[in-house]
């Protein structure tokens, strides 16, 4: 590229101290400077904000109440200025410190999306292995009838033109979204890089249930209700194969 794009990371964090500090570590310690970086703190009330103050490179902080992660994540989205918006939330962590200055040498115009890999840490930071969905070779809006085949953590969306989330959904808003911003999008970049480091855990059962719910409605919606019904007669089979190799999800 001949310039250089701004990209505003945004992160949302309630009662995150355990974690913050490293997800926050990922980003101000980026190669490459032209970042703005976002945290969006639910009114926490443990240690989290006196973390996030002990660093530097941190633009904006808005520490108050808010509906729920996709109401904050909103709040990011209006307070961002950059030419992207890259959500990364308490928790993940960019895969390396070069990762985006080798992203955006890497990048031929302004595409309206870039995705990535991911891959999956556990609470010691040992990395368990990639996702159970891999990011295709060419990525439309068709591809996510298969199931949220980029983690939300390394698709980065040209922030004119980003949707917002709908707070209709509580759980699965973001394939929603990224659906949504694939459909309008016209120039989709396959970085074929793994850009971020993605935490396992923290739903419950009664979240993945409720979120999978979710995620049948929105499906329906864009593919139909008899291809949806199909699709996830297969994502059953597959996820419970998955889950007897590897015992993770």
């Amino acid at each position: 590229m001949n310039t250089s794009p701004k990209i505003s990371i945004i992160t949302v964090v309630f009662n995150g101290e355990e974690h913050i500090g490293r997800t926050i570590e990922s980003v101000v310690g980026q190669t490459y400077k032209e970042l703005e970086y976002i945290i969006i703190d639910g009114k926490s009330t443990d240690r989290t904000l006196e973390l996030i103050g002990s660093y530097k490179g941190i633009h904006q902080v808005v520490s108050e109440p808010d509906n729920g992660l996709y109401d904050a994540m909103n709040k990011g989205l209006k307070a961002a200025t950059g030419d992207y918006v890259w959500f990364l939330n308490s928790g993940d962590q960019i895969c390396s410190n070069d990762t985006i200055e080798t992203l955006v040498a890497g990048l031929a115009g302004t595409p309206d999306i870039i995705y990535g890999g991911t891959m999956i840490i556990d609470e010691e930071q040992n990395e368990i292995g990639d996702r159970r969905l891999k990011p295709p070779a060419q990525l439309t809006w068709l591809s996510f009838r298969q199931g949220m085949v980029v983690c939300h953590q390394s698709f980065i969306v040209k922030r004119v033109g980003a949707p917002e989330y709908n707070l209709d959904y509580r759980l699965s808003a973001d394939i929603d979204w990224a659906i949504r911003a694939a459909k309008n999008a016209t120039q989709i970049h396959n970085s074929n890089m793994v850009l971020s480091r993605f935490l396992e855990g923290g739903l419950t059962e009664h979240n993945i249930k409720a979120g999978l719910k979710e995620r049948f409605k929105i499906m329906k919606g864009f593919y139909g209700l008899i291809p949806t019904i199909l699709r996830h007669f297969v994502f059953g089979v597959r996820l419970t194969n998955f889950y007897l190799r590897h015992r993770r999800i």
